[in-house]
């Protein structure tokens, strides 16, 4: 095939990704970076006046060759040793060329008179804009540093990126690395949709891994206590064993160096300094509000346990209610209290069927209709559509559904291709990433309730990517504050659960009929079971992550995170969504570090969003809908977050929004 660097001529300017052999991609990226670098070498250059034509608006133009290559690299989850050397070899390349770029004072210093000069300027808003966050980007950047000081930063952000690489690549090693294979006794409990996914996993013979759409069912149903016990402790434990994938030692590093980059830069600490251009503003608003919410949700799961235990000694077991017990009695609870049987109930969430009532509730919304395409994908079981409004071409949509040896655990949504307007009309190549697990040769995909949540979320991003309308790519789709960026994915979860979507797509795999109204009216009540159990899991990661950031980086971050929690008292038999050595938002990338709080800041929007189609009366009210589009979804960073809120809502909402979403706001008296 002809360079990566040559457009691309097929339909929809689409990557051939089946056809890119592996040793391409060097070669592109050495290519690509040198067009780069020549591009701002000319701007930076220019005899001209600066003007924001020929500094900001060529900037943003100025590694549109790298942007598409690595685009459609990094759509591509699958971790095969040779794409992980490449990662290796490149992401350090990628982090010196960003601060070759941060680090040209001759380019700096156009910016710099353009921002001084602004107000003359005669910018347009977005245009304004984007000079406000350039500039800013820059001097966060350490374009202000010389001399010393600006070695050492280029040496700590290439480090960084080495760093995490590592870290991710070590997780993925310690996850596909653990395989265990289950004997007929091993399986007793289990229903019917869990033992597919074990059988799934070991292409025939039922094996248990470390992927969270395996363990999760089996730690749910599985009645062995000491089995449980060895998967959890497994899974759990990804990142932190001696050796080649230890992470600790990359964790304590991390920390470090942020710390050093946040005070060369003039900030106390790193969270202060991440959390200083987010809504929050401050490492003491996020503390405030995770303390606010922890209270509540602490003591709705410390009164789950207490009942969770009492079934564990009826059952005749000894002491305390443990981590790998927690998911097991959930389940046998939540059947107790809302009679609702997960075997049951997810024969009625078949994959395709929930695709599809996303696709639908896109349509009833925002007029977007979906056709089924068949580009050159990296994996078979791919599936792409066009995505339309009134016939007009809006996105391309790309969905990598399940789970497979060797590709990166998690879900996530992510633009191939971003819209943007500066060099012609750029429509959006959107992909959307889970792991779930795959059914059986001739079976349909069957999805849990959660994992059925997980693809609104994922796609509620993507609707976010493939509205953008505005005109540079560096404020388009989701490029707005961490602490915003979920409320669009969150937000669109709230629609799996309107009774209409579900009495028309949650049907039964075998029979086809309707999930039952009854049933849906206890799956529905029993959308907070639990929640003070994900609410302290998510609420102590967001808390550690804070703290690591917000405070001298500890020799050993392990105790530290221990010190942490034993500070706020966690519950003895609930860990930490996501334990140091695995925390893959925070380690493997600087996008969540100090940020992992963004969920839940993100919710007290995205409850009370979803509160006003409720007061409404019609969640397909079709000005709301268009409202939100007007002022959330087709604005990306055009603006800051509050304002954007504010325009669709008229008010920024408080933490209460969110504990009555979870069922952890207590009744008046």
């Amino acid at each position: 095939m002809t360079s990566l660097t040559d457009p691309w001529t097929s339909h929809f300017g689409l990557p051939p990704w089946g056809k890119i052999d592996d040793d391409a991609w060097a070669p592109a990226f050495d290519a690509a970076m040198d067009e780069a670098r020549a591009e701002v070498a000319r701007i930076a250059e220019n005899s001209e006046a600066p003007s924001f034509e020929n500094t900001i608006h060529a900037l943003e133009l100025s590694d549109r060759t790298l942007s598409r290559i690595t685009g459609a690299f990094y759509a591509v989850p699958d971790q095969t040793p040779a794409r992980q050397a490449i990662e290796r070899e490149y992401e350090p390349k990628f982090a010196a060329l960003g601060s070759e770029i941060i680090g040209n004072a001759a380019l700096f210093a156009r910016i710099e008179a353009l921002w001084q000069d602004r107000e003359s300027l005669g910018l347009m808003e977005e245009q304004a804009r984007v000079l406000h966050l350039t500039h800013r980007n820059f001097v966060r950047q350490g374009a202000q540093l010389t001399g010393e000081d600006a070695a050492r930063m280029a040496k700590i952000k290439g480090r960084l990126s080495v760093l995490g690489t590592q870290f991710a690549q070590n997780v993925l090693a310690d996850e596909s690395g653990w395989r265990l294979e289950l004997s007929p006794e091993d399986l007793t409990g289990l229903p019917d949709f869990a033992l597919a996914a074990l059988r799934a996993a070991g292409e025939g013979r039922p094996v248990l891994t470390l992927s969270r759409s395996v363990i999760v069912p089996f730690l749910q149903f599985s009645p062995d206590r000491a089995l449980r016990r060895r998967a959890y402790e497994a899974w759990v434990s990804r990142g932190e064993h001696p050796g080649e994938t230890d992470n600790r030692g990359i964790v304590a590093e991390t920390l470090a160096l942020r710390e050093e980059r946040a005070r060369l830069l003039g900030f106390d600490s790193f969270a202060a300094w991440k959390l200083a251009p987010q809504m929050a503003g401050s490492p003491e608003a996020v503390r405030e509000m995770l303390h606010a919410i922890w209270t509540p949700a602490r003591a709705a799961a410390l009164e789950d346990a207490a009942e969770m235990e009492a079934m564990l000694a009826e059952d005749g077991e000894s002491g305390p209610l443990e981590p790998w017990d927690w998911r097991y009695y959930a389940e046998r609870l939540r059947q107790q209290r809302h009679d609702l049987n997960e075997a049951v109930l997810k024969p009625y969430f078949q994959l395709d069927r929930m695709v599809e009532a996303a696709f639908w509730t896109a349509g009833r919304l925002f007029g977007l209709s979906f056709r089924a395409i068949e580009p050159d994908l990296w994996d078979p079981h791919c599936k792409a559509w066009e995505v339309t409004r009134e016939g007009q071409h809006i996105a391309v949509f790309i969905a990598d559904y399940f789970a497979r040896p060797p590709k990166r655990s998690g879900a996530w949504c992510m633009a191939s291709r971003s819209q943007s307007r500066a060099e012609g009309e750029t429509r959006p190549v959107v992909v959307n990433v889970c792991n779930f697990a795959a059914p059986e040769a001739g079976q349909p995909a069957l999805l849990s309730f959660d994992d059925a949540r997980t693809l609104f979320h994922e796609f509620g991003h993507a609707l976010h990517q493939m509205l953008s309308d505005v005109t540079y790519e560096s404020i388009s789709g989701t490029s707005v504050a961490r602490d915003f960026v979920e409320l669009p994915s969150q937000l669109y979860e709230h629609w799996l659960e309107v009774p209409e979507l579900l009495q028309r797509f949650a049907t039964h795999a075998e029979t086809g009929e309707p999930l039952p109204e009854a049933m849906m009216e206890r799956l529905l009540a029993a959308n907070t079971h639990d929640m003070g159990f994900q609410t302290v899991e998510n609420v102590a990661s967001a808390l550690v992550d804070l703290e690591f950031h917000d405070a001298p980086a500890p020799s050993d971050p392990m105790q530290r995170q221990a010190e942490i929690l034993d500070g706020i008292g966690m519950p003895h038999a609930i860990r930490m969504r996501h334990a140091t050595p695995h925390f893959q938002h925070v380690f493997s990338g600087d996008g969540y570090s100090a940020g992992y709080y963004s969920y839940l800041w993100s919710e007290t929007m995205d409850a009370d969003a979803f509160e006003a189609f409720r007061e409404a009366g019609d969640p397909f009210d079709a000005e709301l809908a268009a409202k939100l589009e007007a002022h959330v979804l087709s604005r990306g960073g055009s603006e800051e977050a509050a304002a954007l809120y504010e325009a669709f809502r008229g008010r920024m909402p408080g933490v209460e929004a969110l504990l009555k979403g979870r069922g952890l706001l207590a009744e008046p008296a």
